[in-house]
């Protein structure tokens, strides 16, 4: 049995993972859903007050009280937050998993990698987008829900910078890329591990694996018995690996 923390993006609460978290724990695992502060059933008036290092102590206490190992699971946004907090406590985590987002590097913000968001900021947060394109596969009725239930987001959160160690790069990981509409691809992680960067060294580091999902970019709400599927099988360290080419390449 696995311990899984599921981390949601921009504008969403822990209400997002409610399907994946079912299947989890229909699986006979254990499944926490996370809401940051500021949004969700957390949204305040002071939203625009709260910043990034907010949402990585969230999830650092989270990590902090728990009694095993996880796997800490972060959709888009939340591999800042979630990075931030593995940074922290790594002996907390078992496993790390991108869900269709990619690593950030110290002193960068979330605007740094999508300056557009800042095009919509409104009053110290981010308001919540007019529609999910139907390129992701969203059905209708997660789609109703999702705008019931999706609150702006703290502005600050997206702009402040994020400080890392590099301790959670001792951490597995796992990155889940959604190839409907998205930019992200075993193909492009090949192309940036052969620039020779040492940025994307742990790209082919033993315990790095990787899935691809004919999905788009919201798959807890597309495709969510297929995403569990995958997170179970992440957490056993199953997926693609490019740890051949990479000892390929140090020969």
């Amino acid at each position: 049995m696995a311990t899984f923390l599921l981390v949601p993006g921009l504008w969403m609460g822990g209400w997002a993972w409610d399907a994946v978290a079912a299947e989890l724990s229909a699986r006979g695992h254990r499944a926490t859903a996370v809401t940051l502060p500021g949004l969700g059933d957390r949204a305040d008036e002071d939203a625009a007050v709260i910043g990034l290092a907010d949402h990585v102590d969230a999830v650092a206490e989270l990590l902090q009280a728990q009694e095993r190992e996880v796997v800490l699971v972060a959709h888009s946004y939340a591999g800042f937050p979630s990075v931030g907090a593995v940074d922290r406590v790594p002996e907390k985590v078992e496993r790390l998993v991108f869900v269709d987002t990619g690593a950030p590097e110290s002193g960068e913000s979330v605007v740094t990698q999508m300056p557009h968001l800042l095009e919509t900021a409104d009053g110290g947060v981010l308001p919540v987008p007019g529609g999910i394109d139907a390129v992701h596969g969203v059905p209708e009725a997660e789609w109703e829900r999702y705008r019931s239930l999706a609150t702006p987001h703290p502005l600050r959160t997206v702009t402040d910078p994020i400080t890392l160690t590099g301790a959670w790069l001792k951490v597995p990981t796992t990155g889940v890329f959604c190839l409907a509409g998205g930019r992200l691809s075993l193909d492009v992680v090949r192309a940036l591990y052969a620039t020779g960067d040492p940025r994307f060294a742990k790209l082919a580091e033993p315990g790095v694996t990787f899935f691809e999902m004919a999905t788009g970019h919201w798959p807890m709400l597309s495709t969510p018995t297929e995403l569990a599927d995958v997170l179970v099988r992440a957490a056993a360290g199953e997926g693609e690996s490019l740890v051949e080419e990479g000892q390929a390449r140090s020969r």
